[in-house]
């Protein structure tokens, strides 16, 4: 099953109005300052939107967010391993605050979460959440628990044992380069056993423990 079609309107950004595309929408977000923007199901609503008052769809957004996710349709994809952790991130800007979850495939349980951190990336986040959710489920000693993630980068950095990121310590995010530094040394001094799984986001829909706020 395909999914679903969504429209995005940007009220803040580089260039306003409604895109069809996640990609084409974050290029207008990503590094601006206060960025306003959110998602609809059909064009015509996102039209509806860019035609109101932000402040409204903000408010709302902000209630979306915090409320329920819409749930993984598990039966329609036999392939998804259920007994599995699923990782992710958020950050609100490129840098700026960032936080991490794992969740629980088949439940949808958070089983951790972090932060937000200032001053970070999307990047920096997800590495994060892999390594934390290797490290406890090494601690739990489930070395075959498969972890999935929506991150290449994630994975790349895991398998070479060494985040590669332009972002530059600073007083600001201290204490996330903290945690990448402790992360970092784990990896090096620990055997992964966990099978580490791509999430087919296009195909199953948003990871179980995406943030919801795209």
């Amino acid at each position: 099953m395909a999914p679903r079609k969504k429209f995005y309107v940007v009220w803040n950004g580089y260039a306003t109005g409604v895109f069809d595309s996640w990609d084409e929408c974050q290029l207008q977000i990503k590094g601006y300052p206060d960025a306003k923007f959110k998602s609809f199901d059909s064009q015509e609503a996102a039209v509806e939107a860019y035609r109101g008052d932000p402040a409204d769809q903000m408010d709302i957004l902000k209630a979306i967010a915090e409320g329920p996710k819409t749930e993984v349709n598990y039966a329609a994809f036999p392939e998804i391993k259920l007994d599995a952790l699923a990782v992710d991130a958020a950050c609100s800007k490129n840098p700026g605050p960032v936080e991490y979850q794992g969740v629980w495939v088949r439940t949808g349980e958070r089983i951790f979460h972090a932060g937000p951190f200032e001053g970070g990336t999307n990047n920096i986040g997800e590495y994060l959440a892999l390594v934390h959710g290797l490290a406890m489920l090494h601690k739990q000693g489930r070395f075959d628990t498969p972890i999935y993630t929506d991150s290449k980068t994630a994975r790349s950095w895991v398998r070479n044992r060494q985040p590669k990121t332009s972002l530059k310590p600073s007083a600001k995010n201290a204490k996330l380069f903290e945690l990448i530094e402790r992360a970092t040394l784990w990896l090096r001094t620990h055997e992964i056993t966990n099978p580490i799984l791509t999430w087919d986001t296009p195909v199953w829909g948003e990871i179980p423990a995406d943030f919801g706020r795209k």
